[in-house]
């Protein structure tokens, strides 16, 4: 950026990491680039697969209807590219037995939906989409060691091929080279090592912002056998304050279901298969467990334990350099229970798109890192919010601010009141989802009904079909 995006032809940007939030970087810029180059560490498989740089790959991954949306802008008609290669579309609450603060969530109408197919699925059809562009080249099996340029600008990227060596110049190593750049955008995931970078090169690494519930989990591949006595596609116990562990069971392509169990720090699910179905008795109803016993695995069980909230502000007033942005993990990551991170990392995308393209403003270093900043917040508030409250939470960001108690109570509220009221219902999960602000909740019909209306009945247990085909009498307070 000079500092901005001008000369368009003659300008190269480069993106470290090949994920989605790299991947979706890289096609905005190269609506304002000559050139976009991704450096990516593994090599990308022939078919989707999980792969060693994207270690949740085994985990279930949902995306969200505002991601959804905000792909669908990147990447027109992925949408159907999704249903055809058999990423299910599930109903909330209709398609799910949910369960959260103790209580069932009756099976209404549906009035927000996830896709749930598997995370190798989803990048592979975002790879196969945005390298199909003659502008974007990458470079596998290579990876950023630092960054070029000093505390005024950054010029570049320090690049090897993988396995060249530990350190730079090491016994048997290659010396790292420079790969010229107008503009570095980090997307290097969780793990980003930018701030150690920027502090190398004479800038000010931004402050990080952490909040850690030790929630560890562990995921499996299940095949649904026939006969089941119910029409509802999976299940989902959040976990809360209360009740530590979670669980969900959702449907994912070749009539397969990927089940994830999940406990905090000291409660961490096994790895080994007789353990995992155990620990599903853990949770407060013993749905999953039975669902469990009556299915057929198909995969081993594979663990996850780094879900640390993080957030990282370079939206903060410090010194450091013009050419350079951070996005998706490398940003804000959060704690991956609360599925969030694919769907951000589109929603920063669109935000990237429009701080670029704004006519009104120069598109800044500081103003296109404010923008993507602010994607990113409302996912924040929403993890690290509900994370606050969990038992043994640790880091900087524990610490509720005084206007965060009045905001959790009315908080506690709604969630008493959604299972059973659908009005409310649908408005918590707009703002879940990431449709709508949070101030969704403020609205003069949810406030009347949060404040003043009753707690309404919901399910004694998980309901076995949608409302309008059960029958009577099959709703009574839990």
């Amino acid at each position: 950026m000079a500092d901005q995006l001008t000369n368009r032809r003659a300008r190269h940007a480069v993106v470290i990491g090949g994920s989605v939030a790299g991947l979706l970087t890289a096609r905005v810029l190269a609506e304002h680039a000559g050139r976009v180059t991704v450096v990516e560490r593994d090599h990308y498989p022939g078919e989707p697969a999980p792969r060693a740089g994207v270690p949740q790959g085994h985990h279930t991954h949902v995306l969200l209807e505002g991601g959804l949306r905000a792909l669908e802008e990147l990447l027109p008609g992925v949408t159907g590219e999704l249903r055809a290669q058999g990423a299910p579309r599930v109903g909330m609450p209709e398609d799910i037995g949910h369960w959260e603060a103790g209580r069932w969530y009756r099976r209404t109408a549906a009035s927000a939906y996830l896709f749930t197919g598997s995370r190798p699925l989803l990048e592979g059809l975002i790879r196969r989409r945005v390298l199909a562009d003659p502008r974007i080249v990458t470079l596998q099996g290579t990876e950023a060691v630092g960054l070029a340029g000093d505390a005024a600008r950054v010029r570049g990227v320090l690049v090897r091929e993988r396995g060249a060596g530990a350190a730079a110049g090491g016994p048997g190593g290659a010396e790292p080279r420079v790969l010229a750049a107008d503009l570095v955008v980090d997307a290097s995931g969780r793990g980003s090592r930018a701030p150690a970078w920027l502090a190398a090169i004479g800038a000010e690494p931004p402050h990080e912002e952490t909040l850690d519930t030790g929630l560890a989990y562990a995921s499996r591949l299940y095949r649904r056998r026939a006969g089941a006595d119910t029409d509802c596609v999976g299940y989902y116990f959040v976990p809360g304050p209360g009740q530590p562990y979670g669980g969900v069971a959702l449907p994912v392509e070749g009539g397969r279901h990927l089940v994830t169990l999940s406990g905090l720090r000291g409660g961490e699910p096994p790895t080994d298969g007789e353990g995992f179905e155990r620990f599903a008795g853990k949770l407060p109803h013993p749905v999953l467990r039975d669902w469990l016993v009556k299915a057929e695995p198909e995969s081993p069980v594979h663990g996850f334990r780094r879900t640390a909230n993080v957030r990282r502000r370079y939206d903060l007033p410090g010194r450091r350099p013009a050419g350079f942005l951070a996005a998706g993990d490398a940003l804000c990551t959060f704690n991956p229970v609360y599925g969030q991170g694919v769907s951000v990392a589109a929603i920063g995308a669109v935000a990237l798109r429009d701080a670029l393209a704004d006519p009104r403003r120069t598109p800044s270093t500081r103003r296109v890192q404010r923008a993507l900043c602010a994607a990113a917040g409302p996912a924040w508030d929403i993890s690290a919010g509900a994370d606050r409250n969990m038992p043994g939470a640790e880091g900087d960001a524990v610490r509720a601010g005084r206007a965060d108690r009045p905001a959790g109570w009315y908080l506690r509220r709604v969630q008493e009141r959604a299972p059973g009221d659908p009005l409310v219902g649908a408005a918590f999960r707009a703002v879940l989802s990431l449709t709508a602000p949070a101030s969704a909740l403020f609205t003069p019909a949810i406030v009347r009904a949060v404040l003043f209306g009753p707690v309404h009945p919901s399910p004694a247990g998980p309901p076995p079909q949608r409302e309008g085909d059960e029958p009577a009498g099959a709703l009574r307070a839990a």
